[in-house]
Parts: structure tokens; sequence; C-alpha cells
């Protein structure tokens, strides 16, 4: 289990609770700082999963690719808002690319 799925779970249990005393105190603020916690939560359960996947694929890598691959995976758990931006950028240029046909 990861760093990311660590934060994740209690910053969605913060938000979760934040959410639950918004409601009992009528403060809507602190109702929205608690949903935006919680979709902050779910997002780095999702990006830690993410990464506990890709960690067992690289252990069934190419014995000659598998050091390059855990360098890339450090970087993406030591970044991950710089990862999923880059992988985002990805998908948009490929996907305009598949239109352009």
């Amino acid at each position: 289990m990861t760093d990311q799925r660590i934060d994740g779970a209690a910053t969605q249990l913060e938000g979760q609770s934040q959410n639950g005393a918004g409601r009992l105190t009528g403060d809507s603020k602190l109702q929205l700082d608690g949903r935006l916690n919680e979709v902050k939560g779910k997002a780095l359960d999702a990006y830690g999963r993410v990464i506990d996947g890709l960690d067992g694929l690289v252990a069934k890598a190419p014995v000659e690719y598998q050091n390059k691959a855990r360098q890339g995976l450090d970087f993406a758990r030591r970044k991950p808002l710089l990862t999923t931006g880059i992988v985002a950028g990805l998908a948009v240029l490929l996907g305009s690319m598949g239109r352009r046909r």
C-alpha cells in the first residue's frame, strides 16, 4: 500500500467528518470543504491503486527495463500532480491526433 492510498483514506475520512459537522451546524462552507476533501481523498486513493498496479507490472517486465521503470515509478510517487498533468497532456495530444484522420 502506497503513501498516496493512506493519505487518500485519511483525507477522505477528514472530509466526511467535515461534511457531517457542516450539516449539523448548518455551515455550508464547512460542508463544501468536506466534500472537496472527500473528492481529493478518493483521487489520491485511486492514484495509489494505479501506482500499486504498475509496481506489479514492473516486476514482470524484462530485466533490462526494470531499472528505468522503477525510476519512473519513483518519480510518479514523488510528484503525483506533475505526473497526472503529463499523462493528461499526452492523452489530449493522442486524442487530437486520432481525430485528424
